[in-house]
């Protein structure tokens, strides 16, 4: 079966420290030859709760905006 969904991005991840799921933060740590390097944190104690690498290509680069080609 081919990949349906492509990525997904966590909404909600378990908390050690709050001990339940909680909502998260995802930002991007480091920027690898291979892909992009994403850290979890809880957005209650800021806490670390996970990591997810994403391979490069796996999503197009998003257009620019704001920027004219041409023209006054």
């Amino acid at each position: 079966m081919a990949d349906s969904f492509g990525e997904f991005q966590a909404a909600l991840l378990y908390c050690d420290k709050c001990k339940r799921a909680m909502p998260v933060r995802q930002r991007l740590l480091l920027v690898l030859p291979d892909g992009e390097l994403y850290d979890y944190t809880c957005q209650t104690c800021n806490s670390s709760v996970g990591s997810k690498t994403e391979k490069a290509g796996s999503n197009p680069p998003a257009p620019a905006r704001g920027v004219r080609s041409g023209g006054i």
